[in-house]
């Protein structure tokens, strides 16, 4: 009897050490599999978002969507017209749009990409730039889009704006004033500008038309009409200049 007894508890012992065993690697192999989905959410998120959303249209819409890549078929008529920021030749085949902002690290690296286009295919694409500023997580876009529209009103946009994504770090009302200076503006009309802030509605207006065109992120580019969001490395952007040179 007491054998018997004896036998019935290493048994039993036996049964909650097996039990322990399979709860324990069970555990083990659900927080493995927790992890590879909460990682691969986070990559995702982080691909396909890379920023915050911060809110809508009507008050002070904002979206950080400063995505790789994305494009959407809506096709929208930009017309463009002589007081449009324009490089490139006025009958180029292929017309890109750019809403974009200073201070955003993506814009900075699309830029020259868009740079390197121009040069490829001179003749074939004109640039327009167009000001969208995040001003919720860029604080300097304004400023800086501003600043650029008084260097513009002494024909030094282009120029100002290559040397502001060179260097965003140095982003401020002192550096818009250097740049000035090196640009050999007259930097007293160009400081009484910039502190007037003259050219506010002109950045405003940019800002507006990017949202009625459903922009919600930089940056976002109309490649004769269709939207091209994202700082899409060179070779993508590039087959989507050469479909629109042959859809013409």
């Amino acid at each position: 009897m007491a054998e018997e007894e004896k036998q019935k508890k290493e048994e039993k012992k036996e049964h909650k050490g097996k039990k322990k065993m399979s709860h324990t690697r069970f555990l083990g192999i659900s927080i493995i599999v927790a992890s590879v989905i909460l990682g691969g959410a986070l990559i995702y998120a982080a691909q396909t978002f890379s920023g915050i959303v911060v809110e809508g249209s009507d008050s002070d819409a904002q979206t950080a969507q400063e995505t790789e890549r994305e494009t959407q078929p809506t096709k929208v008529s930009l017309e463009v017209t002589k007081d449009d920021h324009v490089r490139g030749e006025s009958n180029a085949a292929v017309t890109l749009v750019e809403f974009s902002d200073f201070q955003c690290p993506f814009c900075n690296r699309f830029h020259p990409t868009v740079v390197q286009i121009l040069d490829e295919y001179s003749g074939s694409v004109r640039w327009v730039y167009k000001h969208f500023p995040l001003d919720a997580i860029h604080p300097q876009a304004r400023p800086a889009a501003e600043a650029s529209e008084c260097a513009a009103e002494q024909n030094k946009f282009w120029e100002f704006a290559d040397a502001l994504f060179e260097d965003q770090s140095q982003l401020s009302s002192e550096y818009y004033s250097e740049l000035a200076a090196d640009f050999d503006l007259n930097v007293d009309t160009f400081n009484e500008c910039v502190d007037s802030r003259k050219y506010k509605d002109r950045v405003e207006a940019d800002y507006q038309l990017g949202i009625r065109l459903g922009v919600r992120g930089t940056p976002a580019s109309f490649i004769n009409g269709e939207l091209l969001v994202g700082a899409v490395p060179y070779p993508s952007l590039q087959s989507v200049i050469e479909k629109a040179l042959q859809d013409r």
